[in-house]
């Protein structure tokens, strides 16, 4: 993959995205491989009965063990290390003392700063058997953030992206959900430009080498609408049918996208237990 070789990097886009420097890939790779580490290490400590408060403070104890600093602690009044979505919960789950069950799906969302880079990522997990349904959600929704991810080069637009996942994923007779997005970040949490997991190619930004953001598409077996909870950060189906979420953070590249967030252990797919087993 060719890195960024323009000369105009650090400036910023009439968008107001900012172009990165070449030096600027190296500290957003190891910021993300620290959070896609906790990630890949936390996945023993789900199963059945387990609570997601738990699986937080584990997530907070090994933040804080690797010298980091957790993003979200403190960001809005938020007290925790991790979002911990469970089933139709869209995202930002609030962790506590919720007990998972046996066939429980969650996504768990860790960002993390790093020598001032932020690196974030969240990924599906099982906890005890995967129900077929569930997995063929799990799939389509991996299988879609990949179709994104592929759309990433310069030249093409972010409606471009937004086009791959939403096409995919309602070719599997599912929806995408429109409330969350994308965003870019860098030494900010969350940055311009908003990032939509549907659209139509060939509208929206111009992408260009070194842009950084995430592509975090959220897919649902029912209808997209969401509603936010009454602790206004819990975002849940209408329907209450079931939902999904994977997450890269990347940068652009001169020839296509470069992943910041890959799995150290291979264990981005809750199915990597089944094939070791």
């Amino acid at each position: 993959m060719t890195r960024v070789k323009s000369k105009h990097n650090g400036r910023v886009t009439r968008d107001g995205i900012r172009i990165h420097e070449e030096a600027d890939f190296a500290g957003m790779h190891k910021a993300g491989t620290l959070a896609a580490r906790i990630l890949d290490e936390v996945a023993e400590h789900i199963f059945p009965s387990q609570t997601t408060g738990e699986i937080d403070r584990i997530i907070e104890d090994k933040v804080n063990a690797a010298g980091a600093k957790s993003a979200t602690i403190g960001y809005k009044g938020y007290k925790h290390a991790s979002c911990i979505s469970v089933n139709h919960v869209v995202c930002h789950g609030i962790p506590g003392d919720k007990k998972l069950k046996d066939g429980d799906v969650l996504n768990i969302d860790v960002t993390v700063i790093v020598d001032g880079w932020f690196g974030d990522t969240s990924r599906m997990y099982v906890a005890g058997k995967l129900s077929r349904k569930a997995e063929r959600l799990i799939q389509v929704t991996h299988d879609s953030l990949m179709k994104g991810i592929e759309a990433v080069k310069p030249g093409n637009t972010f409606g471009d992206i937004g086009h791959a996942i939403q096409t995919y994923v309602e070719a599997n007779r599912m929806s995408v959900v429109r409330d969350f997005c994308g965003h870019g970040l860098g030494r900010v949490f969350h940055a311009p430009p908003n990032v939509l997991h549907y659209g139509r190619a060939g509208t929206g930004p111009v992408l260009e080498e070194g842009m950084f953001f995430t592509i975090e598409p959220m897919v649902n077996l029912g209808r997209p609408e969401t509603k936010v909870l009454a602790d206004d950060w819990t975002a849940v189906t209408r329907d209450k049918s079931l939902s999904a979420q994977f997450e890269h953070s990347i940068g652009v590249t001169a020839d296509g996208a470069e992943i910041f967030t890959l799995s150290p252990a291979g264990r981005f797919h809750p199915t990597w237990k089944m094939k070791d087993a």
